[in-house]
């Protein structure tokens, strides 16, 4: 049971163990190396979903090549 006033230790959000001071908010470098390593490969990446124009078009970044 916890205390009042206190909160629960925190639990790495790689594999669930308790963090530590040292590597927080991991448990160790291996975990926060994985992590990193998901941030690199794209895998926390957020889905994009392009909206449509009145026309029907995907909307266009930039100018045409022959707006220029």
């Amino acid at each position: 049971m916890i205390e009042p006033g206190k909160s629960e230790p925190a639990k790495c959000p790689t594999c669930g163990k308790p963090a530590t001071q040292t590597h927080r908010p991991f448990c160790c470098k291996r975990c926060a190396d994985v992590d990193l390593h998901r941030w690199l490969a794209g895998v926390y990446a957020v889905p994009a979903v392009e909206d449509d124009d009145e026309d029907g078009d995907a909307q266009n970044s930039g100018p045409s090549p022959g707006e220029r």
